[in-house]
Formats: C-alpha cells, structure tokens, sequence
C-alpha cells in the first residue's frame, strides 16, 4: 500500500515510524540528520495520497515472507534478496527481518489463530538498508522498512524483534480497528503496536509477565547513549536519559497527561499511559502475558465496533467488556484490566466514545 506522487518521489499511505520526531529533532540538534527530513517529506504526504491507494487483498493463509534490499537508497521495495523458504544469505539485516517475520506470524497464528495481519494470511513484505544512515523503522501500509542507523546512536534495527512487531502491529491496526492517528486514539495506536510488540517479544522468549523486560527498542542504542531502550511499558519515562536525547517524557498516568500539537497530539508521548495500563494488568495477573490479557487487547481490536477516535475512556471500557464477555464478569481477568486502568487514573465505566483531546 504504497503510492507515489505527481513528481514521482515515494509518498506512504501510512507512516508509523518507531523512532518518534521529538527524539530525532534532539538528534538534528547535535548534527545534520537525514532521518529527519526524510521522516518529514514523509509524515507530509501521508495524507495527501490516502483516497488515492487501495488495499492489495490478501491472497492465502500461510506465511509468505519477501525480503528486498534498497542498498541505501530510498527506492522500495528494491531488489528481493530472500524469498520464503530460502536460506539465510549472510546479511544480518536480511535475515533477521526475515526472522522478525515469522516470529511475527506466528504468535499471532498459534495464540490466536489469526494468519498474518489480517486474518486470511496477507504476505509479509520487508526492506532493509534504506536510506543512508537511517535512523528509523516504519510500517507505510503494506511492507516494513529498516534502516541501519547512524552507527553513532542507533544501530541497525532488525536487531530488535520487538520493533519488527511493533511496527507490522499497525499493519494490524489498520486491517481491524483502524485508529486515527492523532491524540488519543493517536496514542492507541501507537500503544497497539507496543503492547503487541512486547508480547511477540515475550512469546518468542517465552518469558512470563512477571519475569519480561517490558522494553521496546532494547538493543537499538548503541553504548555511547545512557539508555537502555526506546520506551517501557511497566515504568513509562525510565527508557532513556541521555545528554543529547534528553529524559524519555512518556507519563505513567493522566495526571501527566501531555497536551501537545507535537508528535500528532502527542502519540510517542501519551501511549505510556495505556501502555502501563497493559503491563500493571498483565503482572497482576502473572505468567504468559499473552493468554490472557492480551487476549482481551486482541479480541478488543478484532470484534469492532470501537470509533476511529476512541479515546483512553472508551478504550478502557471496550477492553474491560471484552475481559468480561471471555473470561466473565468478576473473573481475576477483568478484574486485573480494572486494576490496570485504575492504576494510570483512566475510568473503565462507560462505553467507547470519541477522542475529546
């Protein structure tokens, strides 16, 4: 899903980079970035191609991985260099996209019986070496994209599973509950592809709720930065602290809540919040993350009937009504979602309403 505009540069129908803009803007401070700009030119024309582009339908239920390499260029998809069911090449980023994957597809396949992103088995598609000392990862629609850093602050970043899922976790997003992009729902969606990224994580390592890092963006940056990842979900504005990228300004609970225009209302910034929501309910509840809480995040994005534009409020409520619906009124589960929701200062009562934001 992918277009092009009249003057025949890339444009994406979406673009969810995992790096947000306010860290990358710390970044052009202490030096020329080219991930910047690049990220501009294409959060500007995201919008301007959206009526123009049509879903390409799926066209199986297996796992279906291409891996294609733009050799620094910003060109996509560049030239395919692995194919499903071929060996590794030898490239690290080539096949530990490929790997990402699969790892991808196969939780959502064995924990959920969901094939791929959508439900009937869409093809994974994935670039690596994109631009030059691209400090960036995104989804834009119909494929992930990898850069492989500046080699200064970030390495390359295929190392991480979880920002593999997280970013082919908006590819959900966008097959089931679309959320726009912007304030609260902004920060779902953001939150999304966290909690979702954190679970293929956990899932691959089969780590217990109690037992994860809860980080997403682990390994990214490299020893000079005093950091230890991009964002955590258990003890948001911990990730990172650093005297070129600054304090991580993720909230852990509205009492903080970020009212900004920045970052498209905030959605890096505000999508702590529901973020320890899931991470407070998970540990509660201890063991496979997965399973149970995860199952209601998962059974809230796919049964419908959530506003493009829910907000924190809605969202809670949706999700405590889907713990209920599963596991029953009063079970352990919903009452861990409660406690989850409490915990941030969101209210579960009510039903999905749109973003007020």
């Amino acid at each position: 899903m992918t277009s092009w505009s009249d003057s025949g540069s890339f444009r994406p129908l979406h673009f969810h980079p995992v790096v947000p803009p306010f860290l990358l803007e710390r970044l052009e401070g202490a030096g020329p970035r080219a991930t910047l700009l690049a990220d501009r030119e294409m959060r500007a024309g995201r919008e301007v191609v959206q009526a123009r582009t049509a879903i390409a339908p799926s066209t199986g239920g297996t796992l279906e991985r291409t891996i294609s390499d733009a050799k620094s260029t910003r060109d996509l998809p560049g030239g395919q260099v692995r194919a499903e069911g071929q060996d590794p090449i030898g490239d690290a980023a080539a096949d530990e996209a490929y790997d990402g994957l699969g790892a991808t597809y196969a939780f959502f396949d064995e924990v959920y019986g969901y094939s791929s992103l959508d439900g009937s088995g869409l093809p994974l598609d994935a670039t690596v070496h994109y631009g030059q000392d691209y400090d960036n990862a995104f989804w834009d629609g119909s494929r992930m994209v990898f850069g492989d850093g500046d080699g200064e602050v970030f390495g390359r970043f295929t190392v991480s599973v979880g920002v593999i899922a997280h970013e082919l976790a908006h590819g959900f997003t966008q097959y089931t509950t679309p959320l726009e992009y912007k304030n609260q729902a902004g920060a779902l969606n953001e939150s999304i592809s966290d909690v979702f990224g954190a679970l293929v994580e956990q899932y691959t390592a089969k780590q217990n709720a109690e037992d994860a890092s809860w980080l997403i963006g682990e390994g990214l940056f490299l020893p000079a930065v005093q950091g230890r990842a991009l964002r955590s979900l258990i003890e948001p504005g911990t990730a990172y602290d650093d005297d070129v990228l600054g304090k991580d300004p993720q909230p852990a609970s509205m009492d903080d809540f970020v009212v900004t225009t920045d970052d498209d209302g905030g959605v890096h910034i505000n999508s702590g919040i529901p973020n320890r929501a899931f991470a407070v309910a998970a540990t509660t509840l201890g063991g496979p993350a997965w399973d149970r809480v995860g199952q209601v995040w998962f059974d809230t994005m796919t049964v419908g009937g959530l506003a493009p534009t829910v907000d924190f409020a809605g969202f809670s409520a949706a999700t405590l009504a889907a713990a209920n619906k599963r596991f029953g009124a009063g079970s352990d589960v919903a009452r861990a979602v409660a406690t989850g929701w409490s915990t941030v200062g969101v209210q579960t009562r009510g039903t999905p309403s749109d973003d007020r934001v």
